[in-house]
């Protein structure tokens, strides 16, 4: 499934890797998120600080599509530029039930909602980690985030990062 892209983003680089490889170590999450900040990051002002930032946010991501644990189909990850802004696209195979958890989140921080809610997940142990990740994101990196229309069993974040204006 294609996701349409706002004109004003232009491609920089697809990676898609095989859930089942994924899920086989949690060290690909980091893996994969630090040579693909590296690359993406190469031209921007500061790019060590650059990638840091993306591998760290981009890490999350990945983290959150391994807690699936899901091992059929493929994970999708794509990214985009539009001036300061890295758009990454990630699609991986997800449960109904997680889509619906992830879309409730996703209208939290729509709504405004998402340093109450960051502060409510990170003080309980019970809520799953998916729910801090996102709720992360929206929070220390100011990530617009939304959910695209999906096939049955995938889900796709969009997540838009501007890292160098961030501060710290």
């Amino acid at each position: 499934m294609e996701v349409q892209v706002d004109a004003a983003f232009e491609p920089l680089l697809e990676l898609e890797m095989e859930m089942a490889t994924l899920a086989a170590d949690w060290l690909h999450c980091d893996q994969c998120a630090t040579y693909v900040a590296r690359m993406v990051s190469h031209d921007r002002h500061d790019p060590i600080r650059h990638a840091n930032l993306l591998s760290a946010a981009l890490n999350e991501l990945f983290e959150m599509s391994f807690h699936t644990r899901e091992c059929d189909g493929a994970l999708n990850c794509r990214f985009y530029r539009s001036g300061s802004i890295e758009r990454i696209e990630l699609t991986f195979p997800c449960s109904a039930e997680q889509r619906n958890s992830y879309e409730a989140i996703v209208e939290r921080i729509g709504r405004g909602q998402a340093l109450a809610n960051y502060l409510d997940v990170i003080t309980n142990d019970a809520v799953r980690a998916e729910h801090a990740i996102l709720l992360g994101l929206a929070v220390n990196y100011d990530a617009g985030i939304e959910l695209s229309g999906q096939d049955a069993g995938r889900m796709t974040f969009v997540v838009d990062l501007a890292l160098e204006r961030l501060l710290n």
